[in-house]
């Protein structure tokens, strides 16, 4: 039987497996979340210290994210996954185990929050880059949308849920359940023989791995217009987190019942924008999604501005939602499309570093402001901002052609086999390699020839060059010369396996100018200082 594309994903029994790991594992963390929130208001009853348990949970993120996923390309994802699975399973165990012998107090409650948003920012970059594994790439973007609507699912019904495990175990039966959860992702992973592909280079540095994602984030345009595209939603939509608490209680004058049933329509309609996000791709392009779904959003804020009724509000939160998810799925599908398997947990890393950068910000300037302007002026405030953020960064495309196929492209030219006698030089992978390609031009074909050197020159980067430079001949109008350097030789190996199919085809475009065949790219080793003999002191006579 055919499954519907809302649900297209789950067809792939890999996919299917991990997806229900992860919803397990959302409804421990929501339980878990509500559980420490409510704790922490019976041993330091005020806002100060109630704001901290969410503070060691999202800070990690950004002290991990980047280093994490830098450790997530270079070593085994599923056991890196296994081994944060198994820090967090135990925080949360000794969580449970101290508040049922009544041990927790401010300090260790923070403690071991702050212990499991640990492992949770080191896992989230490496759970993002397994699960491209588990779809074929036409159902990504959905996958990732049924991500959300698994998320929002569980952010509806594990407040809930803890709310009666409070009652019958108090905050220590959340923790221990929360624990538990941990074991559904264990299992998955140690089911799942994961294919592994060998690389005959060596494993990568870490610091280089990380400079590695920074630069190949840093030219890939598609990746970049991402992180904006989220941070500009990100940073007007956290209003109604800071503020929709206050909102209720001061505002709608109900009760905390309200509220959770206000978040839970907020989820609702995460699932129901999940559902129906095939429906809309099919009409719109992935940045056009983004900007309905961010209009969606800021009619959300609006309306709960002007609501003096919870009927309204919940109508409000329900189109919040919808937007909510729509807006952070389709963004992420395109972060993941743009990063390749070698750099893909250290590109979602950055990535969620820009989108969680955003929400904190404005978590900060929306509870700011509201003390300055009151709540219903700040919502308003917010959806303004959504609307002209939404529209100042359309320019921002994350709509991406399918690369042309390697085959089509002419062949590229061979380097120069090495010189026997330099072999062991390379070998011991010592020393900046410099890299050259000519070219000659016909002088009517130069501003062309200079747009494409400059798609040029952001292939070079991502893939490893340190330093790009292209040098005009002064002495013939017609010759130029491609200079990039890379840190080692097998940096410089690195780059073949780092180059994609429409890499390849920009080079092959840069190339196509050459008047001639074009020539081999010419390659050298820095000499090492110490095969310098001394410099000789200069002697003045007279």
């Amino acid at each position: 039987m055919r499954l519907p594309a809302a649900i297209a994903p789950l067809r792939h029994p890999l996919f299917r497996l991990l997806w229900t790991a992860n919803v397990v594992v959302s409804l421990g963390v929501w339980m878990q979340n509500t559980g420490a929130g409510w704790l922490m208001t019976t041993l330091s009853p005020n806002a100060l210290s109630v704001s901290l348990v969410q503070a060691a949970t999202i800070m990690p993120i950004f002290l991990l994210a980047l280093p994490a996923g830098a450790l997530a390309d270079i070593l085994d994802r599923r056991l890196f996954i296994l081994a944060t699975q198994g820090w967090m399973l135990l925080a949360a165990a000794a969580l449970a185990l101290l508040t049922y012998a009544g041990l927790t107090d401010p300090a260790v409650l923070l403690a071991l929050t702050f212990a499991i948003g640990v492992g949770s920012a080191s896992n989230s970059p490496a759970w993002g880059s397994v699960m491209i594994e588990a779809v074929p790439r036409q159902d990504l973007v959905q996958a990732v949308t049924l991500n959300s609507v698994g998320f929002n699912l569980a952010r509806a019904v594990g407040p809930a849920l803890a709310g009666v495990f409070l009652l019958f175990g108090g905050p220590a039966l959340t923790f221990a359940l929360n624990a538990v959860s941990y074991l559904a992702v264990i299992a998955a992973l140690l089911s799942w023989h994961r294919r592994i592909r060998r690389s005959t280079l060596p494993r990568e540095h870490f610091v280089s791995a990380v400079r590695a994602g920074m630069r190949f984030v840093r030219h890939t345009p598609a990746m970049r217009a991402s992180m904006v595209r989220s941070a500009a939603y990100f940073a007007p939509a956290a209003a109604p987190w800071a503020m929709l608490p206050l909102v209720v209680r001061e505002h709608l004058h109900l009760d905390a019942g309200f509220y959770g049933l206000l978040l839970g329509l907020m989820g609702t309609g995460g699932v129901a924008a999940g559902l129906l996000l095939p429906q809309i791709r099919r009409r719109l392009n992935r940045g056009n999604t983004v900007l309905v779904a961010t209009l969606c959003s800021a009619a959300g804020m609006g309306l709960l501005a002007l609501s003096h009724h919870w009927l309204v509000a919940a109508v409000a939160m329900l189109a919040f939602g919808v937007g909510w998810v729509s807006a952070s799925s389709v963004a992420q599908g395109a972060a993941q499309l743009a990063a390749p398997p070698w750099v893909r947990s250290r590109a979602l890393a950055i990535y969620q570093l820009a989108s969680n950068g955003g929400l904190v910000v404005g978590t900060f300037v929306w509870g700011w402001l509201g003390t300055r302007i009151g709540l219903p002026a700040t919502l308003l405030a917010a959806s303004g901002s959504a609307l002209v953020l939404g529209l100042l960064v359309r320019g921002f495309d994350i709509d991406q052609a399918e690369p042309a196929a390697t085959a089509a492209q002419p062949g590229m030219p061979a380097p120069e086999a090495v010189a026997p006698e330099l072999r062991p030089l390379l070998d011991a992978g010592r020393g900046r390699v410099l890299e050259t390609q000519h070219y000659r031009i016909d002088p009517a074909q130069q501003e062309e020839f200079l747009s494409v050197m400059a798609e040029v020159r952001a292939v070079r980067s991502r893939t490893g060059a340190l330093v790009w430079q292209l040098y005009e001949d002064i002495a013939h109008a017609d010759c130029w010369l491609e200079v990039w350097s890379v840190e080692s030789w097998t940096g410089h190996l690195r780059e073949s396996a780092r180059t994609s199919d429409a890499d390849r085809g920009v080079l092959a475009r840069a190339l196509a100018f050459h008047r001639d065949p074009p020539p081999a790219p010419s390659r050298f080793i820095a000499v090492a200082p110490h095969r310098l003999p001394p410099a000789r002191a200069l002697q003045i006579t007279g």
